[in-house]
């Protein structure tokens, strides 16, 4: 009778021991959890800043010691935030440009992953590999070098091109009308190459016994593309697809802010996003912190939430997809 409860899923199994194996998972995935546990949970703690007027007290107390003693202040700092008059444009430019980048980025990553793996000679592919995944280890303070030099007004590469064929030269970091192809063309070329990496691997991954079939039955290259290459990526394209809706509220700090050098005047209701918000308040002199921190909070419950809401409607759709 207990056997049979058992086979059944009645009544308790038999207990699990802890093994060996266990072990060395978990020695493995100790330094994981203790970097998660400093770096991502503890740092939790300073939350509380978004509802307080942060002060220093007298005595030369801790940061932790302010804190606690500082004034709560409630929703005060985030009705400020929303009510200023840059809301409103830092909200546009982080989502539009978000959006545009998972679009273009996905696309360009996917169209590249299928060029390659097509691909007759193996070795120009792994070249080719290797030249578009470059520009994703150069840091962005690298590439505003070089962008100063190609769009810099005086001795720019493109305006000496511009002035070649007798075009007056631009002046690029004054006209804002410019930046939102260019924020764009350096996000996907910087970016490419490692969205490429992914889907290349899972296109690897696909068992060849399905093309081999598929050529049998008279199935052309394209055919083969949208019925099997297509199909077998989509697992990575949606959960790719969750995880950069996590970011739509967050920004490349060094893409807005180094590349344009420093957002100037001229650029800033073009190229602002809440990143670039936050940095520059907190280098204004008198700027409560409370208030840069409800900036930042706002942002992490918007990019929980909308990463919640995309697994969703995957979850809806196509469940099996789903990350949670």
């Amino acid at each position: 009778m207990k056997t049979d409860k058992m086979l059944h899923g009645k009544g308790k199994g038999p207990r699990k021991r802890w093994t060996r194996d266990d072990t060395e998972l978990f020695l493995l995935s100790l330094p994981t959890l203790l970097w998660y546990a400093i770096f991502a949970y503890l740092p939790m703690f300073g939350i509380i800043i978004a509802f307080k007027v942060y002060k220093l007290q007298p005595g030369g107390h801790g940061f932790i010691y302010n804190l606690l003693h500082s004034d709560w202040a409630g929703f005060s700092n985030f009705s400020f935030f929303f009510s200023s008059n840059a809301f409103t444009m830092l909200l546009k430019n982080t989502v539009l440009y978000n959006i545009a980048f998972i679009i273009i980025s996905a696309t360009v990553a996917v169209g590249g992953a299928l060029m390659l793996s097509n691909m007759r000679n193996k070795g120009a592919s792994k070249v080719y590999q290797t030249m578009m995944f470059l520009p994703y280890f150069m840091s962005w303070v690298v590439i505003a070098y070089f962008v100063y030099a190609i769009l810099t007004p005086e001795r720019g590469y493109l305006n000496g091109i511009l002035k070649s064929f007798g075009v007056d030269p631009i002046m690029w970091f004054q006209e804002a009308k410019y930046w939102p192809f260019i924020l764009v063309l350096l996000n996907t070329w910087k970016g490419m190459g490692y969205g490429m990496v992914l889907y290349l691997a899972s296109i690897t991954g696909i068992d060849q016994s399905m093309y081999e079939a598929a050529v049998m039955d008279g199935a052309t290259k394209w055919q083969q593309t949208v019925h099997i290459t297509l199909p077998s990526i989509k697992p990575v394209f949606i959960m790719m697809l969750i995880l950069d809706c996590g970011k739509i509220f967050n920004s490349d700090f060094g893409l807005f802010y180094q590349v344009t050098g420093g957002i100037p005047r001229s650029l800033y209701t073009t190229v602002s996003t809440f990143d670039t918000f936050i940095y520059q308040a907190i280098r204004t002199p008198g700027t409560p912190i409370g208030r840069t921190a409800a900036a930042s909070f706002f942002q992490a419950i918007c990019s929980c939430t909308t990463i919640l809401i995309a697994n969703w409607v995957v979850r809806k759709i196509d469940n099996e997809n789903s990350l949670i």
